[in-house]
């Protein structure tokens, strides 16, 4: 297959007001995100509420939207599980319904060592044959994925040709995977596209945001391989305020859903527990910083 590269958006999972997946609305998200340029979907990731989802709901969401999305982008689903055969079990089913690759975390709850996180890889890759993206989340794994062992990761497991790096400091992290990975791996960068031009400076091929925004990463991604750093820049810098107030733990994908539902995507910001809700006052400082956006 083709690498995948440029702008992947994680797609937010929309609920009614009374807690229950909003289908129509989910369709409504895709087509939004497809019209806006998006290069290819990330389904079931954190910024999906995945954690907040039972099996069957994952299970229909991912069949809803990869039959939405009917071969238009690339599909990445995410697959990571804290246990290792429920991993596989889920890898295997997002391969059987369509996926074109995976995106896979580290276990995190009994977290493993360098070894049994290569056990954990190995065995997701023997089981599939679409490509692996790794997860390097340290932030919310509290699993470190040192660059020699990504490096490792690529060379010896079949299947792992990504690595979507959000261990903080991203751009440094970047430079050290490509010179010691070359093109067995390709990156992206995470964190709502925070360092993303850091990022696609060092090597990075893409990047996974949020569900908000999307044109404007797209934009910023065609100027940049155009060779317009400097205009890239400037657009980036408009859109960094509401990027900052969206990489807020626990609030940023309330805020993506705010912004979505005034945009008349999504009929409900409804979030489930334990993700965070933007209160009263911080509804009004997203619709401050979308006014200030639209009118630049």
């Amino acid at each position: 297959m083709t690498r995948l590269q440029g702008v992947f958006p994680i797609v937010i999972t929309p609920f009614d007001e009374n807690g229950g997946i909003d289908l129509d609305s989910q369709r409504n998200v895709v087509r939004y995100l497809i019209d806006s340029g998006a290069h290819g979907l990330g389904l079931l990731a954190n910024a999906s509420e995945a954690y907040a989802l039972a099996n069957p709901e994952r299970s229909e969401l991912m069949r809803v939207i990869i039959r939405e999305v009917n071969g238009r982008v690339p599909v990445v689903v995410s697959t990571g599980h804290t246990g290792t055969d429920v991993a596989v079990q889920l890898s295997q089913e997002a391969q059987q319904e369509g996926a074109d690759a995976l995106m896979v975390m580290p276990p995190y709850y009994v977290r493993p060592d360098p070894a049994g996180i290569f056990h954990y890889f190995q065995r997701i890759s023997d089981a599939i044959s679409i490509p692996i993206m790794v997860q390097d989340a340290p932030l919310l794994t509290q699993v470190a994925l040192g660059s020699q062992l990504l490096a490792r990761l690529a060379r010896e497991i079949e299947h792992v040709r990504y690595v979507k790096v959000e261990a903080p400091p991203t751009a440094p992290k970047i430079t050290e995977v490509v010179s010691l990975a070359g093109d067995s791996l390709t990156l992206f960068g995470g964190l709502n596209g925070n360092f993303m031009l850091e990022e696609l400076g060092r090597g990075a091929c893409g990047i996974m945001p949020g569900s908000d925004l999307i044109s404007q990463f797209v934009q910023i991604w065609n100027l940049f391989q155009q060779g317009h750093a400097g205009k890239a820049r400037a657009e980036f810098t408009r859109c960094l305020p509401l990027i900052r107030y969206e990489l807020q733990p626990g609030l940023g994908v309330s805020v993506m859903k705010h912004t979505l539902k005034a945009a008349g995507i999504i009929r409900s910001a409804r979030v489930r527990h334990p993700t965070g809700t933007l209160d009263r006052i911080g509804v009004g400082e997203v619709e401050a910083l979308m006014e200030n956006l639209n009118a630049r």
